[in-house]
């Protein structure tokens, strides 16, 4: 009988946070739900002691099975490889140095089996190298109205969205290769959804500043960015993207590169002028017509690139790390308590057709 949920873990380099992520998925389920659910790992040519752990992990629990890759394909393609051999209705990509609060499986599983969304939305929580839990900013959208426009404004990730695994093989869409493989994936699947449900339950903890993450190493990688981008803009074309769509996705777009320009643990300083350079080309190449910039100090940003000007981008960059830093050293956010983790809210649903 074939699962209800596939949860798809790529393996790479995690060795001292793989038992605890797989330990994580099946957690205080029962018999039933755990018939409900496979769990597909996929050792993506792991240097480290990985694999070995993940056969030990399968021979010693049972009800896990691993995939070895013959050389190493990065993130993307062995998310892909993983989806391949899944049997799931559903499918969930969770990574392997990341974990599932308790009861976060069995409530996916009560809310896939009651409303049978195409894509099951679910809240998360950054875990800091400390142990300190923070709300991620988007989290907010998660309660209020369940529209499109909203829900596009959401973390782009594969890990907080589990989706039918029968419109992916609808509509084609698999991760790409290189980094930020989850542009051309995360949205595209909401576009091309008929019913999405909001489980606006924290059911995933994002690990932040964990040594050799994307998100905290400088590279000229994150100039790959661009080219995820337009995949996704022609996943849109695919998906007859409406254009409202577009333009909410151009303006999270510009808003995402500049992030990766301004921060320091990806852009070395001597990278930044050229990576601006590449954002004005995406907003040149791919700006709709009619598209309104957004108010506030974002669209002050936003002119700037259009403008092409790169010291005054320099200068506010500046002014708002100064203002940014006075505050930290005056204010520190409280930390979430591990308690709000389980804690279910009010049911959102929509259909987006």
């Amino acid at each position: 009988m074939d699962a209800l949920l596939t949860v798809v873990v790529p393996v790479y380099a995690v060795e001292g946070f793989l038992e605890t992520c797989l330990d994580s998925v099946r957690a205080g389920l029962t018999a039933e739900e755990n018939a409900a659910v496979e769990i597909i790992a996929v050792d993506d040519a792991s240097p480290d002691g990985c694999g070995a752990l993940l056969d030990a992990y399968a021979a010693r629990h049972g009800g896990l099975r691993v995939l070895h890759l013959s050389s190493n394909v990065g993130l993307g393609p062995a998310r892909n490889a993983g989806l391949a051999e899944a049997t799931g209705r559903y499918v969930w990509f969770v990574d392997s140095d990341d974990r599932l609060p308790p009861g976060s499986v069995r409530a996916v599983l009560q809310r896939l089996r009651s409303s049978v969304p195409d894509v099951l939305l679910v809240d998360h929580l950054r875990e800091h190298p400390d142990g300190r839990l923070e709300q991620d900013a988007s989290s907010p959208l998660l309660a209020g109205p369940a529209t499109l426009d909203r829900l596009l404004g959401l973390q782009h990730t594969a890990w907080n969205r589990i989706t039918r695994r029968g419109l992916l093989t609808e509509h084609g869409l698999r991760f790409p290769a290189g980094w930020y493989e989850d542009v051309p994936f995360s949205n595209p699947v909401l576009v091309a959804a008929g019913h999405v449900e909001v489980l606006n339950r924290v059911c995933y903890h994002y690990r932040i500043g964990r040594p050799g993450a994307i998100t905290a190493t400088r590279s000229e990688r994150h100039f790959e960015a661009f080219a995820q981008y337009d995949e996704l803009y022609q996943r849109l074309d695919r998906l007859g993207a409406p254009a409202a769509v577009r333009s909410r996705v151009f303006t999270l777009m510009i808003n995402h590169l500049l992030v990766v320009a301004g921060n320091d643990s990806r852009m070395h300083p001597s990278c930044r002028r050229r990576f601006f350079r590449g954002i004005v080309g995406q907003y040149r190449r791919h700006r709709p017509a009619g598209h309104r910039v957004p108010a506030g100090p974002a669209g002050l940003k936003h002119r700037l690139v259009a403008a092409n000007s790169y010291p005054l981008y320099s200068a506010l960059r500046a002014a708002y790390r100064l203002a940014a830093a006075r505050h930290r050293a005056t204010e520190r956010p409280p930390a979430v308590s591990p308690d709000l983790s389980a804690t279910p809210r009010p049911v959102q649903t929509t259909s987006l057709r």
